[in-house]
């Protein structure tokens, strides 16, 4: 048995909805697909001057590392035409390992849990909707009470 990995999937260019189906769809060759959140309209955070994101969380047990799995959602981004043109800009496109069972992992260019995951609506919202007990493995606490502690702005509504 593998361990449950959550990623953050995000689209706002094309046909964000059939980007974040075809992502989804690559991603579960790392392993087997445990839930799919709905899909939530999203306000830019960092870069607001730019079109809305369609936003989910999927859930995936794999056998996979988290340098592995990391490694194949770049792959599907790359697949997928991402361009990386602007930092935090538009995109087709964008995967974020975001829990990785309890582990916690810090290189590079990798770091797990995400860092800024407890601050991301568009993240906690549909992680909460599929695993509301998810536990952030250094905050200690869990998805629900990372959800109920944010404070206002992000617009974030479910499709």
């Amino acid at each position: 048995m593998g361990e449950t990995a959550y990623l953050s999937l995000g689209s706002n260019l094309g046909d964000r909805a059939a980007n974040l189906r075809a992502a989804v769809a690559q991603l579960a060759l790392a392993g087997r697909l445990l839930a799919v959140s709905a899909f939530y309209e999203t306000q830019p955070v960092d870069v607001p001057d730019q079109p809305w994101f369609l936003n989910c969380v999927v859930a995936i047990e794999t056998d996979k590392t988290p340098r592995e799995l990391l490694q194949l959602a770049l792959q599907v981004e790359a697949a997928m035409g991402r361009l990386r043109m602007r930092k935090k800009g538009a995109r087709n496109i964008d995967i974020d390992v975001v829990l990785f069972g309890d582990r916690v992992v810090d290189e590079p260019s990798l770091k797990i849990p995400h860092p800024t995951m407890h601050q991301r609506r568009f993240v906690l919202e549909p992680l909460v909707e599929i695993a509301p007990e998810a536990s952030h493995p250094e905050l200690g606490k869990t998805a629900r009470q990372l959800l109920a502690e944010l404070t206002g702005g992000q617009t974030v509504r479910r499709l």
